[in-house]
């Protein structure tokens, strides 16, 4: 840990107004682009950030250093940014698992598509695919914990991945950024 961050956790945990702006100002913008991907809309990123650090404020003369601030910071955007959506996640009904080993596994190249136009795509999602594809594909939670971190079963957090990537593919197709090769 750099004694920047050092300084700012004391400064931080004593309440000192300049080392939380300094905190805020160092990792709000990577901050905004996990909340983005949790959220439809970047107001609701901003009002994720928010109450993400005011947690961080409260509760950051308990941090064990046993991980980077980064990561500790990124837990709590993630963990707030569930909690934002847990009253809205509506998931849709279950797919037995057998039924998604008969659809045929695809191999997705995307050409020439941003950052931009993949984030707007995984907004687009329905708020329960779209947590379980941040869950699962991004943040590499498998299947087991995000199940009972949202109090689901492993069966429906499989279904929601597979629904999400059906929907992206979709999109994509229709945007004509990405080709489908066989997997064997």
């Amino acid at each position: 840990m750099s004694s920047t961050d050092e300084e700012l956790i004391s400064g931080c945990a004593k309440g000192d107004r300049k080392s939380q702006r300094a905190l805020y100002d160092l990792y709000s913008k990577k901050m905004m682009v996990v909340a983005l991907r949790y959220s439809k809309s970047t107001l609701e990123a901003e009002d994720i950030i928010q109450e993400a650090f005011i947690k961080v404020f409260r509760s950051i003369k308990d941090f064990r250093k046993d991980s980077s601030l980064y990561y500790w910071i990124k837990r709590i955007v993630v963990n707030t940014a569930l909690n934002h959506n847990r009253s809205k996640l509506y998931l849709y009904p279950m797919v037995d698992v057998q039924e998604l080993h008969g659809m045929a596994e695809k191999e997705l190249t995307l050409s020439n598509v941003h950052y931009q136009e993949l984030l707007d795509l995984i907004q687009e999602l329905p708020t329960g695919c779209q947590v379980i594809f941040n869950l699962y594909a991004i943040e590499g939670f498998p299947h087991k914990d995000i199940a009972e971190q949202l109090g689901i079963t492993v069966g429906t957090s499989k279904s929601q991945y597979a629904r999400a990537k059906e929907l992206l593919r979709a999109k994509l197709e229709k945007l004509g950024t990405v080709q489908y090769e066989g997997v064997q």
